[in-house]
């Protein structure tokens, strides 16, 4: 999709769709969108008023113009109640009316939302990432592809005084958008071609054009290292683990170093604690906060934030075969912890255990985020529309949460109450890796892996509801969503980015 800028009124915008956006409540139409209905000699009135249009968010009404503008036809988009209009109305917005649009035939389209207390930079990214998430396709393996498409996108801003700062709101929202959209394209693509291996080859190819710095640890060099917890979770598979460690570097001193963890199970099974046929159907979306980490690297070169950065994934498959780890084993940890394994199935939280001290002795980050697909217990606590957030750091917490709103995710802090480590003593080990106790597993599961982070400030991300969505949503169709992406991109900014 090319995007562009047009500074001009929507009147005059040249498309093969003109997308406005309606407020619910407005006693007047904004001026460009009353202008326009001058011009289409109260054509847009009528056709509102015909189809009992009330601009209720996401409602669609759409008409040709007969040539009395440039656009050939006009798709108007509600946006609610004016007062209540942000972002993400927008962002929503833009994705329901450009999937209509191209559904519609049409090739080309011209935007413009009114969103007046929005600054013109917020709200051209917005539009630009509503378009290009809600017009996603995966169709990779389709014999059939349909072949309607939006291939040009114009953000209109008829004030040019703005029109810097909506350049640079198209700029970001592209950036952000195609870093999503590479998750989304990693978790959709099956577990048979999505394997250690590729997702190291991908780590490697974006570090490449970006000039990263990458390296990728193979079996012996993890075990040289100890890292006997991850290792443990990979002996089961006839697939290579990969560790892989990217680094952006900027130029100069860097305000932050901040460690992003991305659990990579390529496909969970379950090992010998074997999961139903069921429940293991969809695991090749396990390694999406492996995705995310890619998605987020892809990016970092284009934004030129001043803090360092390191991404780290610790990819193998969770197997059940006559190598695979039993229940009952005993691990040992890159930190000296040792683990029994009280089920093959907790195995996330093993590999994000290494992962994490790995970051501490390697990379001595100021703080770490991880993003995990990690447990069934947040989607019981949270539906599968909000992601789960645990900090040791309050400071860190608000930050993450704060990014989140920024991005328009939906994110929720849970606490991580000490008492329910108890659950976690082992009679023969330092710790268990699932709890003895009923209930609070995402908690556990949080618990767990903090004795990994040596006190350096640190928040997980559990993204096991919200990273793969079973129907169409707000921003694309069904499948992997590219959860956290933009969140970690938006913290990253505010941490201390060049915008």
């Amino acid at each position: 999709m090319k995007v562009s800028l047009e500074t001009r009124s929507p009147i005059d915008a040249r498309a093969d769709m003109l997308v406005i956006g309606r407020y619910s409540d407005a006693a007047r139409p904004a001026a460009a969108l009353a202008a326009l209905d001058t011009r289409l000699d109260g054509l847009l009135s009528r056709v509102l008023k015909a189809e009992r249009f009330e601009g209720k968010p996401g409602q669609l009404a759409h008409f040709y113009t007969g040539g009395r503008v440039r656009a050939d036809r006009i798709l108007v988009v509600g946006l609610g109640a004016k007062k209540d209009v942000g972002a993400e109305t927008v962002r929503r917005g833009a994705s329901a009316a450009l999937r209509r649009a191209r559904d519609l035939g049409a090739s080309s389209a011209a935007v413009f939302m009114p969103a007046d207390g929005l600054p013109a930079r917020q709200k051209a990214q917005a539009i630009v990432e509503g378009a290009i998430l809600g017009t996603y396709r995966f169709d990779r393996y389709l014999k059939d592809k349909s072949d309607k498409a939006i291939q040009a996108l114009a953000v209109v801003e008829p004030e040019r005084r703005s029109a810097a700062a909506a350049r640079d709101g198209l700029r970001l929202g592209e950036i952000w958008a195609g870093a999503a959209c590479l998750a989304r394209d990693l978790v959709n693509e099956p577990a048979n071609v999505v394997t250690p291996g590729y997702l190291a080859t991908r780590a490697e190819e974006i570090a490449k054009a970006g000039r990263l710095g990458v390296r990728v640890l193979e079996r012996a060099d993890c075990a040289k290292l100890a890292m006997g917890a991850y290792l443990g979770v990979a002996q089961g598979s006839q697939e290579a683990p990969k560790f892989i460690h990217l680094t952006y570097a900027p130029k100069g001193r860097p305000r932050r170093r901040v460690a992003l963890i991305g659990k990579g199970i390529t496909f969970d099974s379950g090992g010998l604690d074997l999961k139903t046929a069921d429940g293991m159907l969809r695991m090749k979306d396990d390694m999406s906060g492996a995705a995310a980490v890619l998605g987020i690297f892809q990016a970092l070169p284009q934004l030129k934030l001043s803090v360092e950065v390191h991404g780290l994934i610790a990819a193998t498959e969770n197997m059940p075969s006559g190598t695979a780890q039993r229940p009952g084993d005993i691990v040992r940890a890159l930190n000296g912890l040792t683990i029994e394994i009280g089920n093959t199935d907790a195995e996330g939280r093993l590999t994000l255990a290494d992962a994490l001290a790995y970051a501490v002795q390697e990379t001595k980050p100021d703080e770490m985020i991880d993003m995990a697909t990690l447990t069934g217990a947040v989607v019981v606590a949270l539906g599968q529309g909000i992601s789960g957030v645990f900090a040791s750091h309050d400071g860190l917490a608000q930050r993450v949460l704060a990014a989140a709103e920024t991005a328009g995710e939906r994110m929720w802090r849970l606490p991580l109450h000490e008492e329910y480590k108890e659950g976690l003593k082992s009679d023969v080990a330092d710790l268990n890796n699932v709890s003895s106790q009923r209930g609070g597993g995402a908690i556990v599961a949080g618990l767990f892996m903090k004795d990994f982070t040596a006190g350096i400030p640190w928040a997980h991300l559990d993204i096991a509801g919200t990273a793969f969505s079973e129907r169409d949503h707000a921003l694309g169709p069904k499948g992997a969503t590219g959860a956290a992406v933009r969140t970690v991109l938006a913290y990253l900014t505010a941490l201390g980015g060049k915008r």
